[in-house]
């Protein structure tokens, strides 16, 4: 039987666009269909509009402690609206070079939702189906809402990206990558940020020395922390939303309170059972290391499956499987055991490899570690308390580092290069012969003892 395509990519975020190229690059034929804006979570609602309000609130900052070093005292209020005119503008940039690549390689596009219509055929919104021997779901995921009373009341953090001012005061409810990320943007932008987690700490499987050293950073800072509370409704007020927690909260009543409560796959309508898939219970389709589903000829990338939910990690998965699919390679899996990461808090918190107590799961005693405490230059100069922690871990009796953990300015820029020297088997002798550069936080990484 004659199909249509070589290659059907359903969801144009990340993932699918670098499967959908990557195949064209191999010669395969291939239609890519998004109902949505080109880029996905990432570039629309996700990675980039979030670092670029990451960056409003860095400069927000270095405005305030300007006035302890000497020069004059500056506005540091944020025009939301032309912020945000400039962060839009950066935004349709990526789309028109996605549309122009898109045209170049002969990829085509639909812009219409998908669903299967059997393993090898899908029906577009319009009833037209199309086929294709190979199949790639990369629909990626929405932000879960937890269905508790009154959270109809609340926003997610695709609500916050069409925010035009900072609330006055702001519940952020979740302790992970997302919850961190906008309380620290927000309590520098102007708002006064409440921060409800449920359990003990922030970034539950980050390094805890070091999230237990950004905690007390965002003290400094001024955000309220409120570990092992939980979140039982929210409640319209005469001048806001309640918050009803255990334990209760002293100030419990907010301008707004955003859910950062986990995402969850976007699975639901895509018609897996005409494909004969099954999601599991979060909606997750189970694929093996390869990212081949259960079903031949049908694969699956992202936030969609189990991996870890990065957008590089997406991306790579997607060209390793074309490379194999369409150019013959049997030799690239995705190895997911050392994934360099990075929580754009303020400061930067990043990290790669093991935590101190995962490697003494694995190696018992023969664990070495090392850390750093300080604070970067141009936190001493202007006598901010924001304290920067960088910690080592080395394992066996070279010392070869398997995880490196890091919190403070640059943290972010500096990870990538040691993320590379970590891959292929560094030791802390390695680092130690390494002459650093000085003065620079980075240079902490080779001095550490």
């Amino acid at each position: 039987m004659a199909h249509d395509f070589d290659l059907i990519v359903i969801g144009g975020g990340s993932g699918g666009l670098a499967g959908a190229f990557r195949a064209a690059e191999h010669g395969a034929r291939v239609a890519l269909l998004e109902p949505s804006a080109l880029g996905g979570t990432c570039v629309n609602m996700g990675c980039v509009p979030k670092k670029a309000m990451w960056h409003a609130a860095d400069l927000a900052s270095r405005l305030r402690n300007a006035g302890a070093l000497g020069f004059e005292s500056a506005s540091v209020a944020l025009d939301w609206p032309t912020f945000i005119a400039h962060r839009q503008r950066y935004i349709e940039g990526i789309h028109a070079s996605y549309r122009r690549r898109l045209e170049a390689t002969g990829i085509s596009l639909l812009p219409m939702r998908a669903r299967f219509a059997g393993p090898d055929r899908v029906e577009c919104t319009d009833g037209v189906q199309l086929s294709a021997p190979h199949i790639l779901i990369a629909t990626g995921g929405q932000p879960f809402t937890p269905p508790l009373p009154g959270a109809e009341l609340g926003e997610t953090s695709d609500d916050f990206f069409r925010w035009t001012a900072a609330p006055e005061r702001v519940a952020v409810v979740g302790g992970g990558y997302i919850g961190v990320e906008l309380a620290g943007v927000l309590q520098l932008l102007g708002s006064q940020v409440d921060l409800l987690i449920r359990g003990p700490r922030m970034l539950e499987h980050f390094e805890a020395e070091l999230t237990d050293q950004l905690a007390e950073d965002y003290r400094h800072a001024g955000v309220r922390l409120h570990f092992d509370t939980r979140l039982d409704a929210l409640e319209q007020a005469t001048h806001g939303i309640r918050a009803v927690t255990t334990p209760a909260l002293d100030r419990a009543v907010f301008d707004r309170v955003l859910f950062a409560t986990g995402r969850r796959p976007n699975t639901a309508d895509l018609g897996l059972e005409s494909a004969g898939l099954v999601p599991d219970a979060r909606g997750r389709i189970k694929v093996d290391p390869r990212h081949c589903t259960a079903v031949p000829g049908i694969y699956a990338v992202g936030d969609v499956t189990a991996d870890t939910a990065l957008t590089p990690v997406a991306i790579a998965a997607a060209r390793r499987l074309m490379d194999r699919v369409f150019g013959g390679r049997t030799d690239n899996e995705l190895d997911l055991g050392m994934v360099p990461t990075v929580v754009f808090a303020h400061p930067p918190l990043g990290t790669v490899g093991l935590t101190e107590a995962q490697a003494r799961q694995v190696y018992g005693d023969a664990v070495h570690v090392a850390r750093a405490g300080f604070r970067p230059m141009i936190h001493a100069l202007a006598d901010v308390p924001l304290r920067s922690l960088f910690k080592l871990v080395c394992a066996g009796p070279e010392r070869r580092v398997v995880g490196l953990h890091l919190l403070g300015e640059g943290a972010d820029e500096i990870l990538q290069g040691f993320a590379v020297a970590i891959r292929k088997g560094v030791t802390l002798d390695d680092l130690r012969d390494t002459i650093a550069i000085h003065p620079t936080s980075a240079e902490e990484v080779v001095l550490m003892r």
